[in-house]
């Protein structure tokens, strides 16, 4: 009886690990050009693949006051690969403006990791390293609610 009482507790906590993914860490540079290692201090990773999900993460976070994001232990990646370089000429500079940290994928070496589209804003949730659960937004005033949710 112990031996299959043992067996099933493996095989539900195998289970339950194989719905997480684990995450390599990398290093991005910011709007700034300062470089941003990711940890497991990160609670939440945004990812943005297009402009239009980059307005609705902006749309999300206006009017909120510098350092909202790193009190939630969320760090958002903006994908910029795709961007022909006279538009990151002058969209790189105007980020600078934001008071919150973008962390700019320029090559696509991060975001293509995560397998999300470049309709909707993927919100990773993460704890100890591992991708624990996911969602994707669509709409600003979503997005701002599931981040005024995530309590400091």
């Amino acid at each position: 009886m112990k031996r299959c009482t043992f067996l099933l507790l493996s095989l539900l906590s195998c289970a339950a690990g194989a719905a997480e993914t684990p995450v390599a860490p990398w290093t991005l540079l910011d709007q700034f050009d300062k470089a941003y290692t990711l940890d497991d201090q990160a609670r939440v990773l945004l990812v943005a693949r297009s402009m239009s999900t980059a307005k609705l993460v902006n749309a999300a976070l206006e009017n909120r006051p510098a350092g909202y994001l790193e009190a939630r232990h969320t760090v958002y990646v903006a994908d910029i690969e795709k961007m022909p370089a006279i538009a990151k000429a002058f969209a790189v500079p105007a980020m600078r403006s934001a008071n919150y940290r973008i962390l700019l994928d320029q090559t696509g070496r991060v975001a293509p990791r995560y397998d999300g589209d470049r309709e909707t804003v993927q919100w990773l949730e993460l704890k100890d390293g591992q991708v624990v659960k996911q969602q994707k937004f669509s709409d600003a005033g979503q997005l701002a609610a599931a981040l005024e949710g995530l309590r400091p």
